[in-house]
């Protein structure tokens, strides 16, 4: 049979762009008989979600709460996947195998070299969540220097010590009562829930370097505002969203990647009618 079905899977489901993004890629790949759907699935129903796929599938995109979960379900799991202990993608292949890996971290290095960004000397991360740890895999190839994580408990900072030890990434931590601070870092990556940020930003510099906001919806973010307006380099959420599906594409698909503009195209389209 021919494998032509994806997914994405997660719990809550109904706001993710990924169908949008996919769909679109396969348009431009001319995979007309493609299909990818999205399936409400929480850590419980995973098992037997997997359990009850046929051979016409090929790939499965994850979002929260199963990036971990799925782990002891796989057959194999990727270094890059591994080092954060977070699977995004599982690409079922034709001898029945579950192979999981982990696109974000990839995509997050991608969406910065699209914009020029090859290198810095150090870097600020705002947040300790699931999110962060994937933005100090990324960082490990794209800073050269310490990178500072401001949070709001002392058993976060500790975890991204740990992270950072784990990582290769040398990690120095700071409450939150001190983030306006992070601003001034040549780049910055925001990985808090929405409005978590909204306080700092009429803390933005005059010479604003990079900031990585990942979230997309609403956008922009009040610091993403600010930002902008002061001429700094910005990105989302979406640029995460866009890259990180490309690779998915390429891996499930067997076929070279899309053009990002492709995808992003599609993203804000669906993002500006939900608004």
């Amino acid at each position: 049979m021919s494998r032509t079905r994806a997914a994405v899977l997660g719990s809550p489901i109904e706001h993710s762009l990924s169908p949008v993004l996919h769909r679109a890629a396969y348009r431009e790949l001319g995979l007309d008989h493609w299909s990818y759907d999205r399936f409400e699935v929480d850590e419980a129903a995973l098992p037997g979600f997997l359990a009850g796929l046929g051979p016409e599938w090929a790939g499965l995109s994850l979002t929260m709460p199963l990036k971990r979960a799925v782990i002891a379900l796989l057959d194999g799991v990727s270094e890059t996947a591994a080092s954060v202990e977070a699977v995004n993608t599982v690409v079922l292949t034709e001898d029945g195998r579950r192979l999981g890996d982990n696109t974000d971290i990839p995509g997050i290095v991608a969406a910065l070299h699209e914009r020029g960004i090859e290198k810095v000397e150090s870097a600020a991360i705002l947040g300790a969540g699931a999110t962060a740890s994937s933005a100090l895999a990324a960082l490990s190839r794209v800073c050269a220097g310490e990178v500072t994580a401001y949070v709001r408990s002392a058993a976060r900072a500790g975890e991204m010590r740990q992270w950072g030890e784990r990582l290769g990434v040398p990690v120095r931590t700071a409450d939150w009562s001190q983030a306006a601070r992070a601003l001034a870092a040549p780049l910055v990556i925001a990985t808090t829930p929405a409005g978590a940020t909204d306080e700092l930003a009429a803390a933005v510099p005059a010479a604003a370097g990079t900031l990585f906001d990942v979230l997309y919806d609403p956008w922009p973010t009040a610091l993403a505002a600010a930002w902008s307006q002061r001429g700094g380099t910005l990105l989302g959420g979406l640029d995460l969203l866009v890259h990180q599906a490309v690779l998915q594409v390429e891996q499930m698909t067997g076929r070279p990647a899309p053009p990002p503009a492709a995808l992003r195209a599609a993203g804000e389209s669906a993002l500006r009618t939900r608004h």
